[in-house]
Parts: structure tokens; sequence; C-alpha cells
């Protein structure tokens, strides 16, 4: 730990506890003052989980943009892994500066990580292999209303972020999305027309089952609109710890917005 850091004491932690509302979310203020006092948080279960998932789909020398880095260790995890070239983003300058601090102290001086917007990507076109949003584009819902016909602004604003995605993706690049949300409720996202990826997933969690989003730019099919695989809901069986955890609880809030 660097100089400048402090160890995270009880009240510190006490902050870090989900808010009273799913909408806090989508305010800067509270990811702001959450970073200050909180030094790592995982969302949707830590890499161990889905390292199979991304072996299989990124090669080592890929060009990777993490998108809505907060304090994850993804992209430290993906480095141990030979994935060097890394650009981490996050809308938090608190995040970003401190994850800025604890990647230089640990030697990972080749990640790159700046304050941006996941929908306004300062990027040229076609300038990435890979990229990796975890749990961010699900914050955009939190006030979509009803799954099935979300609010015009929700769908609006997660449009930009995939459209930021897809043009910033090099020919045959992937876009992973890991997230709670549904096929049947991504699907109309991902395969809008102005899009040309394919779309095909996997699953993953002991309790709850996270989505694994693998969308290849230039392999839409036709004939299967975009989509690689038939949808069928898996069995919830919750585990005591994950229903103590915060994506029970945001998941929660989700479904009752």
């Amino acid at each position: 730990m660097d100089g400048d850091s402090q160890i995270v004491t009880e009240s510190q932690k006490t902050f870090a506890v989900e808010p009273s509302t799913a909408l806090a979310y989508l305010d800067p203020h509270y990811w702001d003052q959450r970073f200050a006092h909180e030094e790592h948080y995982e969302w949707f279960k830590e890499y161990s989980h889905f390292r199979h998932l991304i072996q299989q789909h990124v090669e080592p020398n890929s060009s990777v943009l993490e998108v809505g880095c907060g304090n994850s260790q993804l992209c430290e995890e993906l480095y141990k892994d030979g994935i060097t070239e890394i650009t981490c983003i996050d809308l938090s300058a608190v995040a970003v500066e401190k994850m800025q601090k604890k990647l230089l102290f640990k030697g990972y001086k080749e990640i790159k990580v700046l304050e941006a917007d996941m929908l306004d990507l300062p990027f040229g076109n076609e300038c990435f292999d890979v990229v990796i949003e975890k749990g961010t584009m699900d914050v955009l819902f939190v006030d979509s209303g009803d799954p099935w016909n979300p609010q015009p602004a929700t769908v609006s604003k997660a449009m930009a972020m995939l459209r930021g995605v897809h043009r910033v993706l090099k020919p045959d690049g992937i876009f992973i999305s890991i997230t709670f949300g549904q096929p049947h409720f991504r699907r109309p996202l991902f395969t809008a027309p102005e899009f040309t990826w394919s779309v095909e997933w996997n699953t993953f969690g002991d309790g709850f089952h996270y989505f694994f989003y693998i969308l290849r730019k230039g392999r839409r099919s036709s004939e299967s609109n975009g989509l690689t695989e038939k949808f069928e809901m898996p069995s919830v069986s919750l585990f005591h710890d994950e229903l103590e955890t915060e994506d029970y609880l945001f998941r929660t809030n989700l479904d009752e917005l």
C-alpha cells in the first residue's frame, strides 16, 4: 500500500453498504463518495469465476478497453494472464486517481486509466480488439421502468453506449458484457439493425446466474437475427452468502422498479 493510501476503517466500510435506493447508482456524487472510502468491490463475482470464458475469447496480444473500471481488480487479473495492453475508463475522477496510484504502486505501468464517459467514448474508430464491461451497463437500467418496455431515456443511453463500443471495436473485435441482463431483455438492444455483431452467451455463478455475452463485430447472421442460442431461464438456488451481497440487493431493486 502506498503512502497516500490509508487503512480502511470500520466507518469507511460502512459507507460502502448498498444505498437505500437503486437510483443512487445514477448519481456521480454517490460513486465519488463511495470510491473515496472503499478500496475494492467486485460486482458479479471475482475474475476466477469467469476466467475460463475470458481465455476462450481474448488473446494475450489483444488491445482491451475496460468500461467502468471503478475499484475492480479485473484489469490486474487480465494483466496477470498476459493481457497487458489495457485501457480502463471511469466517469469518477476519484476512482481514476485511486486506480492510477494503485496500478503504479503494483508495477502495472502499461495499464492506462482515464476519466471518460461510456456514453461518449473519447477514442478513434476501430482501435480496440476487445471491449469489456462488468455491471456497468446494468446501472443504466435502474430507472428503466418495465423491463419489457423500458423508458425511452434508458433505451437512448444504452444505445449510445453500444454505438460507442461498436465504433471503437476493430473489425472482428469482441464486446464482452458481464451482466444480470437476461437475453430476452438485452436482445432488442444487441440486435438493433445498425450493429454488425453476432450475439452469444454463457452463464456462470452458483446461485445467481450471471450472463457473459460475447458480441463479435462483423459476424452477424441474418438467419439467426444476431442471436445464436435459445434462452432457457436458469434455475435459481441462492446460497446464504449470495443473499448478503450487494449484487442480490441491486438485482432486487431492479426487479422492483
